[in-house]
């Protein structure tokens, strides 16, 4: 998630500087390199990398940077994300100590809820529900991400979604005041969750008392069928484009098309363009060769996207992220 004002690049070179956070117990590291933080490996360098280590140092940073109208991002797990090679402007916290990684685990014999904090792994986190009896997360088994990240995405798939079990979200705002929005106050879409300006804190999700052997039976076939289909060992972010809807269907008939299958109907699997390569396995790949670059990726998408076009007459919306100096790469 992005807090991104009305500022021009020179602006933010001079006000991100050490005053921001020389105070605070921050760890900060200027012209810090992004690529090796992507499942791509690849792209430019933050101007400021922040990892606070307590929630007041969080707030006073956020704060800071809303009053000199500074851009802010959160990096989770970088597995949904690509980075421009001139990099990005502004401020990018990591959530990666221990304070921002809790659960507090409801009880499985009751029906409380569950606590997970924005900076959490969200797989180590579904193995720990089926350790505790706790149903309603092992669809999302074999997604790489943080629980910030999955709850901003609405991280899903075939078996379902971050919102299928997501009851709230702690959110701080822009100017330091921690809020808690319930779900039926989010706009929870496919691939995506419409949040106020902020940054996710932790989510409150109901999970159900289950037992644990089905529960991991369930995650286990969840992952079988991930590894059957996907190329997970490419260096890659997962699916490049959402499933588009016909635009010929009607409002009642409409139902998602897989990016991947329109992909491969129009020949592209295979395809090449300098370092990036659609997947042979899946279509909705795009892989990055060692030491490749962020431009062939965001090339080779757009010839995609051109292609399925001209072929189908739909229009592929990218699911993977794309930071630049001038915000999202639309």
């Amino acid at each position: 998630m992005s807090i991104t004002p009305n500022l021009q690049p020179q602006a933010a070179s001079r006000l991100v500087a050490e005053i921001l956070w020389r105070d605070l117990d921050v760890e900060a590291t200027p012209d810090a390199p992004l690529g090796p933080r992507t499942w791509y490996g690849a792209g430019g360098r933050a101007e400021l990398l922040a990892a606070p280590r307590s929630l007041i140092a969080l707030q006073t940073l956020t704060m800071r940077c809303y009053e000199q109208a500074i851009p802010v991002r959160v990096l989770g797990s970088g597995a949904n994300l690509l980075v421009a090679e001139d990099g990005v402007d502004g401020v990018v916290i990591l959530l990666d100590h221990p304070v921002f990684q809790q659960a507090q685990w409801s009880v499985a014999s009751h029906h409380s809820l569950t606590r997970l904090h924005a900076g959490a792994d969200l797989m180590g986190l579904i193995q720990e529900s089926a350790r505790r009896g706790l149903a309603g997360l092992s669809q999302l088994a074999g997604i790489p991400a943080t629980v910030g990240g999955a709850i901003v995405m609405n991280a899903g798939g075939t078996y379902g979604d971050t919102a299928q079990s997501l009851h709230s979200i702690q959110l701080l705002t822009p100017d330091g005041i921690t809020r808690t929005i319930p779900k039926a106050d989010l706009e929870c879409g496919y691939r995506k969750t419409v949040l106020p300006p902020g940054i996710v804190l932790a989510g409150d999700f109901a999970l159900s008392p289950g037992d644990p052997d089905q529960i991991r039976d369930h995650i286990k076939e969840v992952f079988a069928y991930k590894s059957r289909t996907q190329p997970m060992a490419d260096r890659s972010a997962g699916c490049m484009f959402k499933n588009p809807i016909d635009p010929k269907a009607g409002p009642t008939t409409a139902q998602r098309q897989s990016a991947g299958q329109l992909i491969d109907l129009a020949g592209l699997k295979g395809t090449a363009l300098g370092s990036a390569f659609v997947s042979e396995r899946h279509g909705n790949f795009i892989g990055l060769h060692a030491g490749g670059s962020t431009n062939d990726v965001l090339a080779l998408a757009h010839a995609v996207q051109l292609r399925v076009l001209d072929r189908f007459g739909i229009r592929l919306e990218r699911e993977v992220v794309v930071w630049s100096q001038r915000g999202e790469v639309l």
